[in-house]
């Protein structure tokens, strides 16, 4: 018989035994050896089987060796098969035989799960059935039901039905083994369900009023499991299920109950209404005096877990804060139990979705008392910790500043070093909410965040991806961030992340992107591990393409402006073309874009020349030409760099000098349009254009030069294309507006914006209209666009 922990009246436990329902007549023979014991199992005489069974019940006692050795000598399969004999006593002893062998044994559990014995256990469950029988068959199933596939046969083999039925036998052994069976097979979601639906809920309930302590236990675990379902919560408020879990709750005495029935409270107050029930039966209150219990961190623990759960609706939050849950949760965080301050952050990162919690929790101090757990040893602890603060700091500026003021903001930037990946992605989270503030963003900076988020970018967790990089695009803001992201080997990373196919992550990464693309040299070093021509098949794909990515595209092409007209063929106003300016032709958009320096290294060829803008002096200080003679002839290759344009840097010169005297936009468009005209061979004739031999001019420049890029103030002779890059270079230099516009065959043009001479009378304020510049054959003209002449000029 199980020998169960037996609780009486008020004063505490005391041992008591089953008594047994049957005696055993004593044997008329003497069994030498368990391989006669065995053997015996064989005989087809029926009072020597009831005599052999118990005998090996009496050997499998002994220990688990006997019952191994029992097992080698073949003993299973007969017992197996008598379980199922005709006579009453033969199957009652062989039950015996075999559920002494089978409990807590896994080498006899592993044989019986290939013997198929389930179904025949199962039938033997029947309510005609000996109550030794029941208690025996049960505490084979509950040592088979600990295997996944013996509880799916269990299951298969409708072992349910008549477990459950046994919950309300009279032997209390009965109701232990079968309880045991069901607590482990509602494991399984299918079968947790199917106990509600069978009508368990009711004796599991009934059986929280055992008198033995074993029993309680069970009852409250498997009715934490089963209460995991909403439904099967609503049929514990139905059937009373929360006022007798209150009783134990208030009931000193089943102290080493209230741990497990909080957890039942936790899974069972998760909406308003079931909040309101037990609110109403004092429930809430005795819940927050279990939170403060002194010299019990479970309960207290469970507690607490159980306000998280009720905090999980807004309802409920709005309720708990009417009840100054705060006030005993930001005491809890001091306690010296590791645990019960774990459960107390995530009680207060739930409650942190009430505004007014997230206030109150400021007010109270709480957000100091978190803050100083970061630096716990408990790495769980510190995992919670960074969870609480990102909630409290999340669209709450004073928060923000509590946890500044604490100085909260340099340990989680060291928490993104070597942390757990939700530490890493709760800390980068916070970060990033603190950084919306300027003075907070700051000292985040110059407590070394951006080369702490460098890692985290090369991480496989998708939240830390996402809240890194979000962080990074909050920090980006500031030009030193973007330039000590460069310098801390971070773009690479960032830009690896366009790959991904996680819409999250992509859109965050597209987002840092956009912010430091902002930076010029930023821009170009992203562009050299090839985001533009991700972006680019991101902006193709129908699934992948968003808004975010789209602006991240155009972020990078604003800032690498000799890109973006390769690409668009367009420049707009606000494109200024500077120093360090190509034009490599229309490139298609699959094709990567070279840079100068990767372009004026290829190998000569007879293409069109890719023309390049520089109109800076070079200035040699005393100490750089030093510098040039103590350099020794062995030294390694000099770094490359542009040729000087001394004819560009005239042009600008002189159009500064000339131009910027007139005062009207007309006359200073003409003035330049003659300018570049006479600078690229004078005006020519449209019938007379393929007499123009600008091509042979070009190719001499390449030859002269052996290089396939060339300086524009070289060109002599130049077409649309060079004319009208000419009048935009100039034109941004001396700052005049315009745009840059690549057609077919070489054509190109610019247009501009000029107030018309005569407005009309009726308008009161004239507006400005869009011309192009003819450049090519009367120089200086302005021909109004989408007119016939500017199509003319447009196209061939």
């Amino acid at each position: 018989m199980i020998v169960l922990g037996h609780r009486m009246g008020t004063k505490g436990k005391k041992k008591c035994e089953t008594p047994c329902k049957d005696k055993f007549e004593p044997l008329t023979f003497e069994a030498k050896t368990p391989a006669t014991m065995v053997l015996m199992l064989s005989s087809p005489e029926e009072d020597i089987l009831v005599k052999a069974c118990e005998a090996i019940h009496i050997f499998a006692e002994k220990g688990d060796e006997k019952r191994v050795s029992l097992l080698g000598l073949g003993a299973l399969e007969p017992l197996c098969q008598l379980i199922t004999h005709i006579n009453k006593l033969v199957r009652r002893n062989a039950f015996v035989a075999l559920g002494t062998m089978a409990n807590n044994n896994d080498d006899v559990r592993i044989a019986l799960k290939k013997m198929d014995v389930i179904p025949s256990i199962i039938d033997k469950l029947s309510l005609e059935e000996d109550l030794v029988v029941h208690e025996f068959a049960t505490l084979c199933l509950a040592s088979l039901s600990m295997d996944f596939i013996c509880k799916a046969q269990i299951f298969d083999n409708k072992g349910l039905p008549p477990l459950i039925q046994l919950l309300s036998s009279p032997d209390p052994d009965v109701k232990k083994n079968s309880l045991e069976t069901i607590f482990n097979l509602v494991q399984d979601y299918e079968i947790r369900l199917a106990v509600h639906k069978l009508g368990g809920i009711p004796p599991l309930l009934d059986l929280l009023k055992s008198d033995f302590p074993v029993i309680q236990h069970l009852a409250l675990k498997t009715l934490q499991n089963v209460s995991l379902d909403k439904d099967t919560c609503n049929t514990l408020m139905e059937k009373q299920g929360f006022e007798k879990l209150m009783d134990i709750l208030s009931n000193t005495e089943f102290r080493d109950l209230h741990a497990e029935a909080l957890q039942v409270v936790a899974n069972c107050v998760r909406d308003s209404e079931s909040l309101q029930l037990i609110h109403k039966v004092g429930g809430l209150t005795r819940l927050m005096e279990f939170v403060l219990t002194p010299n019990m961190p479970e309960i207290q623990c469970n507690a607490v877990k159980c306000i998280t759960r009720v905090a999980q609706s807004s309802e409920n939050r709005k309720l708990l804060h009417q009840q100054n849950v705060e006030t005993v949760l930001v005491e809890l965080l001091s306690v010296a139990d590791i645990s019960g301050k774990t459960a107390a952050c995530q009680a207060v990162s739930a409650m942190s979705f009430h505004q007014d919690s997230k206030d109150r929790f400021r007010d109270l101090g709480g957000i100091f008392a978190v803050v100083q757990l970061l630096s716990n040893d408990s790495v769980v602890l510190r995992e919670e910790a960074t969870q609480a603060l990102s909630n409290l700091t999340h669209s709450n500026r004073l928060n923000a500043f509590a946890v500044y003021e604490a100085e909260g903001h340099e340990i989680l930037v060291q928490q993104l070093y070597g942390s757990r990946a939700l530490t890493v992605a709760n800390s980068a989270a916070t970060l990033c909410n603190m950084a919306a503030h300027v003075v907070i963003r700051c000292s985040i900076l110059s407590h070394g965040a951006i080369p702490a988020l460098v890692e985290p970018l090369k991480s496989t967790d998708t939240q830390v991806l996402v809240n890194s990089t979000l962080c990074l695009a909050v920090l980006a803001c500031e030009a030193e961030a973007r330039a000590e992201l460069q310098s801390a080997g971070g773009l690479h990373p960032l830009v690896n992340l366009l790959h991904t196919y996680q819409k999250e992550v992509l859109r965050s990464a597209c987002m840092a992107i956009n912010v430091c693309a902002t930076d010029v040299p930023t821009a170009l070093e992203m562009c050299k591990f090839g985001a533009l021509e991700i972006l680019q098949q991101i902006n193709q794909s129908v699934n992948r393409r968003s808004r975010i990515s789209k602006l991240a595209m155009s972020s990078l092409l604003n800032s690498n402006v000799s890109v973006k007209y390769s690409l668009t063929g367009h420049l707009a106003y606000t494109d200024v073309i500077s120093d360090g300016f190509y034009d490599a032709g229309k490139v298609p958009a699959s094709q990567k874009i070279l840079t100068l320096k990767e372009l004026s290294t290829q190998p000569f060829n007879a293409e069109q020349p890719i023309i390049f803008i520089n109109t800076a002096t070079e200035k040699k200080t005393e100490d750089d030409k030093q510098k040039d003679e103590a350099q020794p002839e062995s030294a390694t290759e000099k770094p490359w760099k542009m040729m000087e344009d001394v004819s560009l840097q005239l042009l600008v010169k002189r159009s500064k000098e000339s131009i910027m005297l007139l005062r009207d936009e007309r006359e200073k468009c003409a003035a330049l349009a003659r300018l570049v005209n006479e600078a690229m061979g004078g005006a020519v004739e449209m019938e007379k254009l393929h007499e123009f031999s600008w091509m042979m001019h070009h190719a001499n420049l390449k030859f002269q030069l052996q290089s396939n890029v060339v300086p524009i103030g070289l060109i002599n002779k130049g077409i649309y294309c060079h004319r009208a890059l000419l009048f935009k270079c100039v034109a941004d230099c001396i700052g005049m507006s315009c745009t840059l516009e690549r057609g077919e065959y070489n054509r190109a043009w610019n247009e501009v914006l000029v107030f018309d001479r005569n407005p009309s009378r009726n308008e009161r304020f004239s507006r400005p209209c869009r011309y192009i510049v003819d450049l090519m054959h009367q120089p200086g003209s302005l021909l109004a666009a989408r007119t016939a002449a500017a199509e003319q000029y447009q196209t061939i």
